[in-house]
């Protein structure tokens, strides 16, 4: 039954409530160099997270 349920929704249509990325957001998730940047950011922010911890 469920594949029946899963089956009428098509993504995209007017019932479908997801968001849609837009062309910078495509543009920035296919980017290394803004991936590599964002890798950076984080891991200094769990450095931060930790050193505060202990």
């Amino acid at each position: 039954m469920e594949k029946k349920a899963e089956h009428n929704i098509k993504a995209y249509s007017n019932n479908f409530t997801t968001m849609t990325p837009g062309s910078l957001v495509i543009k920035l998730r296919t980017c290394k160099i803004w991936q590599f940047i964002r890798f950076i950011i984080i891991n200094i922010k769990m450095l931060i997270v930790v050193r505060k911890s202990h």
